[in-house]
């Protein structure tokens, strides 16, 4: 394990070394038209893409089955709310018999690939560059998204196939960003720009939950998929054009943003990457806490992102056109305190001088604890429908919060490697994608109160033990084996 940054006096004492000398020598850049905030912008974009791809399944799921054949599902357990009947449209899609457990197989099936690339896609990101990978990832998925109603009609195999395919483009996405920013955000923005880049994500599951709803109500749900494809290839154009993987390559840079970012990050980011220390890193404890913060917080926020509105479908009673709505509404919250986070985390760092672990162990441990209280919470509301949402949405706004904890914490620890550690946190992080909505839908066979209650609990004590256990053992500073070789020769 490692020595360096063994306590929260060690981060105290060390965080400050690694920015005050060079902050002095070199002014800061406007955030206001510069390249960095340009890339967090488009790169927010990306991540609308990767997860309006991934969630879209979850609503449409809703109306591609065929309900008149299935005696479990044609009834919620509370009241339907709203018009008691929609206007019925023309479907011309077709419906398929998915029994629970072939849902819980689709849903969780795009995991089986994303989990693949974690590792392979930081380390080609840090080889040979991020901007291709990622965008021929995303690209990826796109084109397989556009196919999944074609797959869907070969058969529930073909989809979950697909699914896969697409699961593998999209795992390289996270990494490649990872690695991309260690050679963009300065450390003292780090907070800023990867909250803004990362609440993409959050909004590509707010606008598509809903949108969803509406395109599978007006038209039929094969239209969610070529929709959300084509946005998806507009982004694929415009970063094309428009990103690069260094401040150094990048034509339209201001020369003194350039001089700003690569001065403030001269001390963090090793020369080469040719030889990776993987016995250092595979035994780092700071990585570890990591990876039991990111597996702990990913379990719930996988259970809700698919299976939230199949609670509000089966539990609520919600039609699916109020269903992808309310199912947005907890993301909303999450994106506003996500973005808010970012801010306060960097202000508290350099302005409040708070040392860097202590501001990413309290923002990890509120933006989990908080979520696993509600969770549990909202299971105790019965058919009280507006306590329930109201619950639901307060547990996963809290969850905002971490995006300024555990999240961003790779690049703290060892920013040369960020993407490859990224790929290390969210190959385990994974997991929980892949077996949450099987096991969440097998104890909700019966889909009563009782059996969401206890899907509900198991993710509030994973919650629980990932916070206990980052608060624990989390570490603020760049670790020794990540610090460049001649950092001894001169600063």
């Amino acid at each position: 394990m490692d020595q360096y940054g063994t306590d929260t006096e060690a981060d105290e004492q060390e965080t400050p070394l690694l920015h005050r000398g060079q902050a002095d020598k070199v002014q800061r850049a406007p955030a206001c038209g510069s390249a960095r905030y340009g890339l967090a912008f488009l790169s927010c974009y990306g991540f609308f893409v990767v997860y309006a791809l991934r969630v879209n399944l979850s609503v449409a799921m809703v109306d591609m089955l065929n309900t008149t054949h299935q005696t479990s599902g044609n009834h919620s357990v509370c009241p339907a709310h709203g018009s008691p009947a929609r206007p019925k449209h023309n479907r011309t899609a077709s419906v398929y018999d998915w029994d629970s457990e072939t849902q819980g197989w689709i849903l969780g099936s795009f995991f089986y690939g994303y989990i693949v690339t974690q590792i392979p896609g930081g380390y080609l990101a840090s080889r040979f560059g991020a901007k291709w990978l990622m965008g021929f990832g995303i690209l990826c998925t796109v084109l397989f998204t556009l196919l999944t109603p074609v797959a869907a009609d070969l058969g529930a195999g073909y989809l979950i196939a697909t699914r896969v395919l697409e699961g593998v483009g999209e795992g390289v996405t996270f990494p490649a960003m990872y690695a991309m920013w260690a050679a963009w955000a300065p450390p003292m923005e780090r907070s800023r720009l990867l909250t803004i880049s990362y609440t993409g994500a959050q909004l590509g599951t707010v606008i598509s939950l809903p949108l969803s709803g509406e395109i599978c109500f007006y038209l039929d749900w094969t239209y969610v998929f070529y929709v959300f494809g084509a946005v998806g290839l507009v982004w694929f154009v415009l970063w094309a054009l428009l990103a690069f993987d260094t401040p150094n390559t990048h034509p339209r840079i201001s020369e003194r943003e350039r001089l700003y970012i690569t001065t403030s990050l001269k001390n963090e980011l090793s020369s080469s990457v040719d030889h990776i220390p993987w016995g250092s890193i595979v035994t780092s404890g700071p990585l570890w806490a990591i990876v039991v913060a990111h597996f702990s917080y990913n379990w719930t926020f996988y259970t809700l992102l698919t299976l939230l509105p199949t609670y509000m479908n089966d539990i609520l009673g919600f039609s699916i056109q109020q269903n992808g709505m309310l199912s947005a509404l907890p993301y909303i919250g999450c994106a506003v305190l996500a973005v808010l986070a970012g801010q306060l985390a960097d202000y508290l760092r350099e302005t409040c001088q708070y040392p860097t672990v202590a501001v990413r162990k309290a923002f990890s441990f509120v933006g989990m604890i908080g979520p696993a209280v509600f969770l549990v919470a909202a299971g105790f509301t019965g058919c009280n429908y507006i306590l329930a949402v109201t619950f639901l949405t307060i547990s996963s706004s809290l969850g905002g919060l971490s995006a300024a904890g555990f999240n961003i914490n790779h690049l703290d620890i060892a920013p040369s490697y960020a993407g490859i550690l990224l790929g290390i946190t969210n190959t385990f992080a994974t997991i929980p994608g892949m077996v949450g909505p099987v096991i969440a839908r097998a104890l909700t066979k019966q889909n009563t109160i009782q059996e969401w209650q206890t899907v509900f609990y198991i993710s509030a004590g994973i919650n629980l033990f990932g916070a206990t256990v980052y608060t624990l053992f989390g570490r603020g500073t760049v670790q020794p084996w990540a610090v460049p070789r001649s950092y001894s020769h001169g600063d």
